[in-house]
């Protein structure tokens, strides 16, 4: 008996070789298919985030149809009212009147200065200086009685000297500008010279410069001569500069005196004053 042989292969056997062969490329199309699904998600996803930062960008940019920036966001800035300090009042109001000139009454108020220099280059020396409650002690020649009718509360007087020249200027104290006025224009006669602290007299007997004014409620009067005691010619032109000089002065002093008094006003209506 011959030896057992296997059959010979059949066709409707399974070639595994093949099917092994198969599947491993099945596989591979299965997951190149899902890497290039990815891929393509992956873009798709980009390409909307893509259209909306442009979509975004649009917003952001000017209107150029319009020609209009976009409007800002930002807080107000404060603002603030601005405040203006008051004016002063005119000077001229505190010593126009009793009521409102307070500023006391002195000689060392109106005659401060032991060399003034009362115009450019003209120097004075004080040599004295008086205070007359009796308005008629300080006047003459009819002049004490105009102030004194007038309701000349007091005198007060100071003596310069320049140059030869001496000069005596008194300030007439009234209530009132009214009555300040009505004196200067009633005026006659001259304010008495007042002689130096060294015994100099001057004006006596004699020719001098005189002189009337009127500032406020202060009516100002100067008498102006030569110290040797000689009289002023009407060619003079020394005693005549030394009355304008001496008026100039005391007008300067009345109005710093108004000056004074209306900064002070308004510094007590500050705040913090």
């Amino acid at each position: 008996m011959p030896p057992h042989q296997p059959p010979p292969p059949s066709t409707g056997t399974p070639d595994w070789a093949q099917l092994a062969d198969a599947t491993a490329a099945r596989s591979r199309r299965r997951k190149l298919l899902i890497v290039g699904g990815g891929v393509l998600g992956a873009g798709a996803v980009a390409a909307i985030v893509a259209t909306a930062v442009v979509m975004t960008g649009k917003n952001d940019k000017a209107d150029t149809t319009s020609g209009r920036l976009p409007s800002a966001s930002a807080s107000p800035e404060p603002t603030f009212a601005p405040v203006a300090p008051p004016s002063p009042p005119d000077p001229r109001e505190f010593i126009s009147s009793a009521d409102k000139d307070k500023a006391p009454l002195t000689t060392q108020s109106f005659f401060p200065q032991a060399q003034p220099v009362m115009s450019p280059g003209a120097a004075y020396r004080r040599t004295a200086t008086d205070t007359a409650a009796d308005c008629t002690d300080a006047a003459e020649g009819g002049l004490g009685q105009v102030l004194q009718d007038n309701g000349c509360r007091q005198v007060l007087r100071a003596t310069y000297v320049r140059d030869g020249v001496a000069v005596t200027v008194g300030v007439a104290v009234f209530d009132t500008k009214a009555a300040a006025d009505k004196a200067k224009d009633q005026y006659t006669g001259n304010i008495t010279p007042l002689p130096g602290d060294d015994g100099t007299a001057f004006c006596r007997g004699t020719t001098c410069r005189n002189s009337a004014n009127t500032e406020g409620r202060y009516a100002y009067f100067t008498v102006a001569g030569y110290t040797n005691g000689t009289a002023v010619p009407a060619d003079d032109t020394k005693a005549l500069a030394a009355g304008r000089d001496a008026g100039g002065y005391v007008f300067r002093r009345i109005l710093a005196r108004g000056s004074e008094q209306a900064a002070a006003s308004v510094r007590s209506k500050t705040p913090g004053h």
